[in-house]
């Protein structure tokens, strides 16, 4: 599926309220719509000047919508859908978002022993942790701060209750990303 126009995603977004990253909901504990936008308030309070980087972040688990169940390649589907519309960087954060998880399993103890078991089970299903070969490249990668930033969200936006502003309140942003992306 291709999303071609912001009121299609915000649709898609929207129906991401009650639906889950696994079709068993033993997955995160709050809904894709809720985790999606607690990830993007995080990216907007930290990156301010980012819009795409946050949008990206109120974007990345897409693909869980548009394919159940499959873990491994949600963010592809995921950027894939939302390429033409928000534009390569985006798209490329958004595919980046699970590469990220792999790198901190990696390099960073503390990082994964505190990811949630979900994230946890699912990192074998998208590769394990990375090689030191994967580390160089990843590394190299002018995203590659961005990536960071967008998995550290996502690890910490799973807070059920959690206050973020509506998702309406998002349109402004997207739209401007959008706009943006046409003139690329």
């Amino acid at each position: 599926m291709r999303v071609s126009t912001v009121d299609e995603l915000m649709v898609l977004l929207a129906d991401g309220e009650d639906a889950w990253d696994t079709p068993d909901r033993s997955g995160d504990p709050v809904d894709i719509l809720d985790h999606d936008r607690q990830c993007a308030e995080l990216l907007r309070q930290r990156h301010p000047d980012d819009e795409e980087l946050q949008v990206a972040g109120l974007v990345h688990d897409i693909g869980h919508q548009l394919v159940p169940g499959d873990d491994a390649g949600h963010g592809r589907h995921g950027a894939d859908a939302i390429r033409e519309l928000l534009g390569r960087r985006v798209a490329r954060l958004v595919e980046l978002h699970v590469v990220a998880k792999r790198y901190l399993a990696a390099t960073d103890s503390a990082h994964t022993a505190a990811l949630s078991p979900s994230s946890q089970r699912t990192l074998i299903a998208q590769g394990g942790p990375m090689t030191p070969a994967e580390i160089a490249d990843f590394r190299a990668d002018a995203d590659y701060a961005a990536a960071l930033a967008l998995r550290r969200a996502d690890d910490a936006g799973k807070i059920v209750g959690l206050p973020v502003a509506p998702l309406d309140s998002w349109l402004p942003v997207i739209t401007r990303v959008a706009t943006r992306a046409r003139v690329q």
